[in-house]
């Protein structure tokens, strides 16, 4: 596949890190979207440049890698400074000239989406995918598998050379909003919640538990045999997403 091209950008956080990021331009400033990828993620990831491409003809696209994450300095909080990362990204597109900026979160960005809504405002859709709704999950093989690569040293090395993932030590203080309470806090902000009832990490209680929460104007979608994040996002998936963000807008 030839991707669109991107145009590279290095952004600065509100806390001094700086963030690789991309820009695929569209004929139009009417809508940008933002990429948020999950942990371990980038956005130089093919399943993420494929994303990006699919979502390109209904916008233009700004992909960024977290804190920690590939080109980005830092380390990874997962998902608790992040928001400041999806902020900068934010605001980068504004500086464009985006008129309405929708953000699009996967696993761990799916989270920092709607904390960042909650937190930030100053966007004009969220989607949520494969998000997780509460901290500290450990229902399954891979969650305690990502458990153990964020708080054992031999686990943080291992992400670090295996994934170029750079996580920080220590535990949060305090501990950030969860996703779920978040999702009360972001209306009239539309929200799209997507998950998948094969996802091997979050079973389908945490996109209920989102939704639950959430106040309208919301939508949620459970996909049969939808796994996980970006790598399992269907090019037809995508678009359902980049249709749903073109005719949504905020109440």
């Amino acid at each position: 596949m030839t991707f669109a091209p991107a145009f590279a950008a290095m952004l600065r956080t509100s806390d001094g890190v700086r963030i690789d990021a991309a820009h695929t331009p569209n004929d139009s400033l009417d809508l940008g979207i933002v990429i948020a990828h999950g942990f371990t993620g980038s956005w130089r990831a093919p399943c993420t440049r494929r994303i990006t491409h699919v979502l390109s003809r209904f916008g233009g696209v700004l992909s960024f890698d977290f804190r920690g994450h590939g080109h980005s300095t830092g380390e990874s909080t997962v998902g608790d400074l992040e928001v400041l990362d999806l902020e900068a990204a934010v605001k980068h597109a504004r500086s464009i000239g985006y008129r309405r900026v929708v953000t699009v979160g996967f696993s761990m960005g799916a989270a920092v989406a709607v904390r960042h809504a909650a937190l930030h405002r100053g966007v004009d859709g969220i989607v949520a995918v494969s998000a997780p709704a509460w901290w500290y999950y450990r229902g399954t093989k891979p969650m305690r598998q990502v458990h153990w690569a964020i708080e054992r040293p031999e686990g943080r090395l291992a992400a670090r050379w295996v994934k170029r993932t750079r996580i920080a030590s220590g535990r949060w203080d305090p501990v950030p909003l969860p996703p779920f309470e978040a999702a009360a806090l972001i209306t009239p902000t539309p929200l799209l919640i997507v998950h998948g009832d094969a996802d091997p990490f979050f079973p389908l209680d945490h996109p209920h538990e989102l939704y639950g929460n959430a106040r309208d104007p919301k939508e949620m979608w459970i996909i049969p045999g939808y796994g996980h994040a970006e790598a399992a996002a269907t090019p037809d998936l995508v678009r359902k997403i980049g249709s749903w963000i073109v005719r949504t807008k905020p109440v």
